[in-house]
């Protein structure tokens, strides 16, 4: 059975990443901070679970000693997060260390730990899988998205630069960008907890995407053949063309 370890796995992409793989008879490790969540997720699913802050580094190391006696087969790169939605003049610093620590540091921290336990899952089974959640703001900017934009972009620059740095290695390594996404709390995170201004970003757009729209097409890129590698995946509503813009109402075509 293969094994994968899901970040962020207490609610979202990450829970929704965690089901899907269990379903397909995936060994899942499920990561994140909440043990309450993990625990309903781990007797839902049947997934293994570990607390971890990952912005920590000690929580990184006891995570690898966690996973250190088998061969690991993928890593989803999922935590993350979006914190205020300020001008650059505007914004607080703190918000933008918060993005970095979460988005680009706490990826490179996962990445390079379990590495070695990636080398010999792809030793083991033929190949491994690096996938990692940016965002389409790491490619398009938009206004009040700078710390964000600049935050998932390194995570974007970061997955470049392992892919090349690996090269002549069997490890693919995965990008997926999605755009619009409804969940439970990104928005409400970005938000502070304002209900009224998350519940407004998703008003009236016909079908965002869900969680179990991201999971499914991170299933589908680390099941493919191992030879083949799909650098980078930009997933969008059809509703939505840019980060910026974005149909409301119903969608129809022009006659």
């Amino acid at each position: 059975m293969k094994r994968v370890v899901v970040t962020g796995a207490s609610s979202g992409i990450g829970a929704a990443t965690v089901r899907r793989l269990r379903s397909a008879g995936w060994d899942v490790v499920g990561v994140a901070r909440r043990a309450d969540r993990l625990e309903a997720l781990a007797a839902e699913t049947g997934a293994e679970v570990f607390v971890a802050d990952l912005t920590q580094q000690a929580d990184v190391v006891a995570l690898r000693d966690f996973l250190a006696d088998r061969p690991l087969d993928a890593l989803v790169n999922n935590a993350g997060g979006a914190f205020g939605l300020a001008s650059v003049e505007d914004s607080d610093p703190d918000d933008w260390t918060r993005m970095f620590d979460v988005n680009v540091v706490a990826v490179q921290r996962v990445t390079s730990a379990l590495l070695p336990l990636l080398r010999r899952g792809a030793a083991a089974h033929g190949n491994a899988d690096i996938v990692t959640v940016t965002s389409i703001a790491a490619h398009v900017s938009y206004e009040g998205g700078a710390g964000y934009n600049a935050a998932k972009a390194g995570a974007h620059a970061l997955m470049e630069v392992l892919r090349l740095e690996l090269a002549g290695e069997p490890i693919r390594v995965i990008e997926i960008a999605p755009g619009m996404v409804q969940t439970e709390e990104f928005s409400l995170v970005r938000f502070a907890g304002d209900q009224a201004k998350a519940d407004a970003v998703y008003e009236n757009v016909p079908n965002p995407l869900t969680a179990d729209d991201i999971a499914e097409t991170i299933a589908h890129a680390i099941e493919l053949p191992g030879h083949v590698n799909l650098d980078l995946i930009t997933v969008k509503p059809v509703a939505q063309a840019a980060p910026h813009k974005v149909i409301k109402g119903t969608l129809t075509p022009k006659l």
